[in-house]
């Protein structure tokens, strides 16, 4: 009896396999299928991401020698072929400082508002929005920074976005919205010093028919612009840390 119960198991179980094997094969082949699959997706991510790595590295160290055709190079084939990653903003500031050193202004502005068009990194967005602005007063086109930057000023760039607005308006001779922006300037830069506090209160009192601005800054304002030589030595954090306008990491234009 116990004979016969066996056999008619193994009889059940060969019916259930001829009718379901197929099924239990294609699960597993599926299930390698993924495995291997997921395996070189991320792969593929570690290869772009090391590529992109080494084309960010050929251009800083064509930007530092100003091997002008090996950056652009460089930089050219991060922005056609790795502009998911963090490197073609980063290359787009370094070669906008390259630019900016050979004479080539309105190059630096456009890659500039490259970086600015692509939407990606809030904090390399910023850096991009304030040198573009520098590069603008340079041209002297001083509207055009007002409109880049007057609706921007909240955040860690508050302080260093009013300074260079502060600057436009005096170049459009727009002396009393100079001078609330230098004071703005100011006011930010209290908890976190990222301007020459210094040189903003003489800004403010060079303004014409504005000599008494300074007088109107708050004392505490006033006092702080007074930095011991140890904190002036400060001003000039170094690369990447907060209240630097330079990228992140590996440097960058200045």
């Amino acid at each position: 009896m116990n004979d016969q119960s066996e056999k008619e198991q193994i009889e059940e179980i060969r019916a259930w396999w001829t009718e379901n094997g197929r099924y239990v094969i294609a699960g597993v082949l599926l299930g390698v299928g993924a495995i291997v699959g997921w395996n070189q997706w991320q792969s593929n991510i570690e290869s772009t991401q090391i590529n992109a790595s080494n084309l960010y590295e050929e251009v800083m160290t064509s930007v530092g020698n100003e091997n002008l055709e090996a950056a652009e190079a460089a930089a050219h084939d991060l922005y056609m072929n790795y502009e998911d990653t963090v490197y073609p903003n980063q290359a787009r500031l370094a070669m906008a400082h390259l630019y900016m050193n050979l004479g080539r202004d309105q190059d630096a502005a456009d890659t500039l508002r490259d970086v600015l068009a692509s939407g990606q990194n809030e904090e390399l967005q910023m850096v991009a929005r304030m040198r573009l602005a520098q590069v603008l007063l340079y041209q002297d086109k001083p509207a055009e920074v007002i409109e880049l930057l007057a609706d921007r000023l909240d955040g860690g760039f508050a302080a260093r976005y009013n300074e260079v607005l502060g600057d436009a308006y005096a170049a459009e001779g727009r002396y009393d919205e100079a001078a609330a922006a230098y004071q703005a300037a100011l006011a930010a830069s209290r908890n976190l010093r990222t301007i020459d506090n210094n040189l903003i209160l003489l800004k403010l009192n060079d303004l014409p028919e504005t000599g008494d601005a300074a007088a109107e800054t708050p004392d505490d304002t006033a006092a702080e612009a007074q930095p011991s030589a140890a904190e002036n030595a400060g001003d000039a954090a170094p690369e990447g840390q907060a209240g630097d306008d330079s990228p992140p990491e590996n440097g960058g234009e200045r």
